[in-house]
């Protein structure tokens, strides 16, 4: 009996684990879950700043820094037009702290702004003119402005406070073509009258004649001739490319001869 029912106890267990088996096989298979993946979102007050670019270290010539030119085309009152370019270059490197700024060679372009042609009665010629921009060496061009205050022609030119360079006056001349027409006249008319009154007649002839040479004689041209020495003087900062500025020699100014002392070319013969 014990026998019987042990052996029923064992099938009861076998079938039990049959069907456990079974229904094992019959449930379909859960899938793992998975988590959604979602776009990260970078959250922007956790981004790294860009770093800022690193600006450009400025090499300055500062405001007042004098300048010595030379020029490189003629210039004269007689035909110069507001407009028309004058071409120059440095003749001495600029140095700050003993670093070469502009070499010797450095090209400097300009323009006339004003040019006045001297007057018959009075005035005299006059041309004024600004520096705009400045070739170094290398290429690197660069704006500025400036005006002359110091030019050597040869003759007896002046320059004021504006950059105005001025001519000569030939008021010597003028004085001389009235005094020598009086004395001519004065000559004319004792040998004509043979006494003192022919000769004072011929004076006042002699006078007016050289009066009115002078008063239809304009006064001399004012003129820059090539070559001709110019000092200015800067009226705002130059500001430089230090990665451009890379000189190490002071460089070397054309060799121009300069200008001939002159004398004012007028005719001063009444006749």
């Amino acid at each position: 009996m014990r026998k019987m029912s042990g052996i029923l106890a064992v099938s009861a267990l076998l079938a039990n684990g049959s069907i456990l088996h079974a229904q094992e096989r019959q449930a379909p298979a859960t899938p793992p879950q998975t988590q959604a993946s979602s776009p990260r979102t970078k959250d922007p007050s956790t981004s790294p700043a860009p770093s800022p670019k690193a600006s450009p270290e400025t090499l300055t010539v500062p405001t007042g820094t004098r300048i010595p030119l030379v020029l490189h085309n003629a210039v004269t009152t007689r035909n110069a037009r507001p407009g028309d370019p004058v071409y120059l270059e440095t003749l001495f490197p600029i140095s700050i702290k003993g670093r070469i700024l502009v070499p010797a060679g450095t090209y400097v372009q300009g323009e006339i702004q004003e040019a006045k042609r001297p007057g018959k009665v009075k005035g005299v010629g006059e041309i004024r003119m600004r520096l705009n921009s400045m070739i170094l060496p290398n290429g690197y061009t660069v704006d500025f402005n400036a005006i002359p205050t110091n030019a050597g022609t040869g003759g007896n030119e002046s320059t004021d406070s504006e950059g105005k360079i001025k001519g000569d006056t030939n008021k010597g001349g003028d004085a001389g073509t009235i005094v020598k027409s009086t004395g001519v006249g004065a000559g004319i008319g004792a040998i004509a009258t043979q006494s003192a009154k022919g000769a004072g007649m011929g004076a006042g002839v002699g006078a007016a004649v050289g009066l009115a040479a002078v008063l239809l004689t304009r006064g001399p041209e004012m003129e820059l001739p090539r070559g001709t020495t110019v000092d200015i003087i800067t009226d705002r900062a130059i500001y430089l490319d230090a990665s451009r500025v890379n000189f190490t020699d002071p460089g070397r100014a054309s060799t121009l001869p300069g200008p001939a002392t002159r004398v004012p070319p007028r005719n001063n013969s009444p006749f």
